[in-house]
């Protein structure tokens, strides 16, 4: 399919992946006008000054009343609110999809929501990072990312195709995934991980937070996602929350067994733990 093209686009929450669509959009020439809503005026007039987007309201139904498509970019815990809030004032037509990290049960939700003649179509491009504001933000960061779109039985076809076409048409390589499916496999490769780190970096406090100060890289690097948002965490870690709780028993098995083995001084089981997690490690491309 040709890379679809809408006359108005508005950005619901102009953060990093907010601001960044509305750049990639701009660069990539897939809409003529860009509008966005935000919680904070400042934010969305530095958007303005910025040319990341064309104007803002700061009533979420006038900035939605003219869009041909809507991007949901705020934290995933407002999403069924705002489309509560839209739904009396969008046109006919109107697609609507978002960036958020959990689908599930919200995905059939956000698509009842929906007035008749517009649909929703859930995404998640995997391309966020630590940061959270608009000042990192930028026009590629989708190139070459993977987005997982999620259309159920009761989806449009025509307007999943268009949302497909959306992202590739910003660089993305798409992948189709049940909204449940993709909520188990996001819950363990990325939001068990992110409430690891933030475990991780307490802990260290309930030893001695002074110890920070002869972190290394590796610590860094293991704790890097403990700086995202902990208001767009939350939301992930409530919504997630069935698949989370089975996976942090998972995880405390894991760690249950090194403690067995670390007690029994097990060097061979040590190291046959730490190889089988090296390996899997060598498959991520």
């Amino acid at each position: 399919m040709h890379a679809p093209r809408f006359h108005n686009t508005t950005i619901i929450g102009v953060g990093l992946l907010g601001a960044s669509v509305a750049l990639a959009l701009r660069e990539k020439a897939v809409c003529n006008s860009i509008y966005g809503y935000g919680r904070t005026e400042q934010n969305l007039r530095q958007a303005k000054e910025r040319g990341i987007i064309d104007g803002y309201h700061l009533d979420v139904r006038k900035a939605s009343e003219n869009a041909d498509l809507i991007v949901l970019a705020t934290p995933v815990g407002m999403f069924r609110g705002l489309a509560e809030d839209i739904r009396g004032s969008v046109k006919k037509g109107v697609l609507v999809t978002d960036v958020g990290s959990v689908k599930g049960g919200l995905v059939p939700e956000l698509e009842a929501l929906m007035p008749d003649g517009t649909h929703y179509i859930g995404s998640h491009p995997i391309a966020g990072s630590d940061r959270s504001g608009i000042s990192d933000a930028r026009a590629d960061l989708f190139s070459n990312a993977q987005c997982i779109v999620t259309p159920t039985a009761a989806s449009d076809k025509k307007a999943a195709d268009i949302i497909v076409a959306l992202w590739e048409s910003l660089g993305c390589r798409v992948r189709l995934l049940d909204p449940f499916q993709h909520d188990e496999i996001y819950g363990t490769v990325s939001h068990l991980p992110h409430i690891a780190a933030y475990a991780l970096v307490n802990t260290v406090d309930d030893v001695s937070a002074e110890y920070m100060e002869y972190a290394g890289q590796g610590f860094k690097d293991t704790t890097r996602i403990a700086l995202s948002s902990p208001e767009m965490w939350r939301d992930i870690s409530i919504l997630n929350r069935e698949n989370l709780i089975r996976l942090i028993g998972l995880f405390k098995g894991n760690l249950e067994r090194l403690e067995a083995l670390l007690k029994e001084a097990d060097t061979a089981g040590i190291e046959k733990e730490f190889t089988k997690a090296q390996a899997l490690r060598k498959k991520i491309k």
